[in-house]
């Protein structure tokens, strides 16, 4: 807690938050981030996913502001509760993650030689999601430039590389792990 910070059970601050003050949600962030941080870090182990829950509680937490009655509860306790949600979505999501994986390789391991490589990477093509799928089967499928991908879709070239960068780098972590795994 900063010294300039009143501390999270003040009832004027989460007076001020549930009333959509965003400067009580700074006061909020600055004294309860670090706590959330480490029980997603301790939970999630990744740094990075612990940063992301840690986001996600304080954006869901804004949104939810409404919801929350200063009267009949915590501040502090409240915010946590949105954490341990947010944790448990990361964690779900991560076994979600495994069985789709898992289920691509039992998928491709009947099938020999380049064959496989290619389901397995059209598979992961496929898994990329909107935009990024569509920007990757028309730059590698179809031999599209950026400059044509970026008219085609009407999107930023800047856009288009971005998505294409980020795409390749996902592609080579999954085909990583897929490595790994068998």
């Amino acid at each position: 807690m900063s010294a300039g910070s009143p501390p999270v059970h003040d009832a004027a601050l989460a007076h001020a938050f549930a009333a959509g003050d965003h400067g009580a949600l700074e006061d909020l962030y600055k004294n309860v981030s670090s706590l959330i941080y480490t029980m997603a870090v301790r939970s999630l182990g990744s740094s990075a996913d612990a940063d992301d829950v840690t986001q996600q509680t304080f954006v869901s937490a804004w949104k939810a502001r409404e919801s929350f009655d200063p009267d009949k509860g915590d501040l502090r306790g409240w915010t946590v509760g949105i954490a341990k949600r947010r944790i448990a979505d990361a964690l779900a999501a991560r076994a979600r993650e495994v069985r789709r994986a898992e289920a691509a390789q039992e998928n491709v391991t009947s099938i020999r030689g380049d064959d496989a490589d290619s389901v397995l990477l059209a598979y992961e093509v496929e898994a990329l999601g909107d935009p990024r799928k569509t920007i990757i089967a028309l730059a590698y499928y179809e031999g599209a430039t950026h400059e044509q991908i970026a008219a085609r879709l009407d999107m930023p070239l800047g856009t288009v590389k971005s998505h294409v960068r980020r795409s390749l780098q996902e592609l080579r972590h999954r085909w990583e792990v897929s490595d790994v795994a068998s």
